[in-house]
């Protein structure tokens, strides 16, 4: 049976089409946006990818490599567009300016089953008028010029992904990627996602609701063993005793040595990484499993549901049973 059954499209014979997935590139655009999103689609063997930009032929990156665009978007029937997927790059500033590009997208965005942008991709979906009323992430450097310049559009840049109804938003690079496995799962199921990920050697289906501030982007990598064994002790067990003694004697230190040389080596005080390694532990629990909210927090070294919701509420500006209904859904992926 073809993976496509079930896609809702097919002809009078009942023979299913490829469904189209196009993504819009322009000058400046960058290219691992592109080429992450686009690998994943074809390695189902199931879709018809197809690059559009304002005119066909060769389009240039923001480091200079130099992509073929097979249509323009004169020439691109708008209407037989299953998924548009638009990139980012930092030549979004002036894309958004060609009033072509910008009406071809508002067109094939209204017809298509599912519209989706990649890192700053969403400012072309914004001036396109796609995204009004929609929660929607991108890139967390370019979060304050979208909030900005589109009050429209509710922003949130913790989520690496975001779908609202038929449209998904991304942050940058890598995430793409994560969003297209999404996508590639939304049709198929997960177990063609997993064959996906596995020929790709990816990581399978990173949750949308994962942050674009996870510790290992936030915090500094340790430099010494000593503070090393006591990072992967808090990562091995977030709910487990983690004071200052508790590390210092881990660490064969004496507390106030402990505290000076954790600071000098990754940035922050031990307190405070074992905070966003706790949270970031709860979000998990929250989303992948069904414990109450007070078991959670138990788990995860708050203590009590109420010092998880000051913390958590701190850290994500929700309350966790607001983000468990948010992102837990997997029908969602987010």
């Amino acid at each position: 049976m073809s993976l496509r059954h079930g896609l809702g499209v097919g002809d009078a014979e009942g023979v299913t089409p490829p469904p189209c997935v196009a993504f819009v590139i322009f000058e400046g655009f960058q290219p691992l946006d592109l080429a992450g999103p686009y690998e994943v689609f074809t390695h189902p063997g199931e879709y018809l990818c197809q690059i559009v930009a304002s005119a066909s032929g060769p389009v240039r990156s923001a480091g200079g490599l130099c992509v073929q665009a097979g249509h323009s978007v004169g020439d691109l029937d708008p209407s037989g567009i299953d998924t548009l997927i638009v990139v980012g790059g930092n030549g979004v500033d002036e894309a958004r300016h060609d009033s072509a590009l910008i009406r071809w997208i508002a067109v094939a965005g209204t017809s298509a089953r599912r519209v989706a942008s990649v890192c700053s991709g969403v400012f072309l979906l914004a001036a396109a008028g796609l995204l009004d009323g929609r929660r929607v992430t991108t890139h967390w450097r370019r979060e304050a010029q979208l909030v900005r310049e589109h009050p429209e559009v509710s922003v949130d840049c913790d989520p690496i992904f975001i779908r609202d109804g038929h449209v998904w938003t991304s942050a940058g690079v890598t995430a793409g990627m994560d969003l297209a496995l999404a996508l590639v799962e939304d049709d198929f199921g997960r177990h063609v996602a997993h064959d996906v990920a596995r020929e790709m050697v990816l990581f399978l289906r990173r949750p949308g609701s994962q942050s674009q501030f996870s510790v290992p982007l936030w915090s500094a990598q340790p430099s010494s063993d000593r503070i090393r064994v006591v990072v992967e002790a808090i990562h091995a067990d977030p709910g487990a005793r983690h004071g200052l003694p508790e590390l210092a004697a881990r660490a064969g230190l004496s507390p106030r040595h402990l505290q000076r040389r954790f600071t000098a080596e990754l940035g922050v005080p031990p307190a405070t990484y074992v905070e966003r390694v706790r949270v970031e532990a709860a979000g998990r629990a929250l989303v992948e499993g069904d414990e109450p909210v007070e078991v959670v927090a138990r788990r995860s070294g708050f203590g009590t549901a109420e010092s998880l919701r000051r913390v958590f509420h701190r850290h994500r500006g929700v309350a966790p049973s607001e983000y468990r209904d948010r992102f837990r859904s997997a029908k969602e992926y987010v």
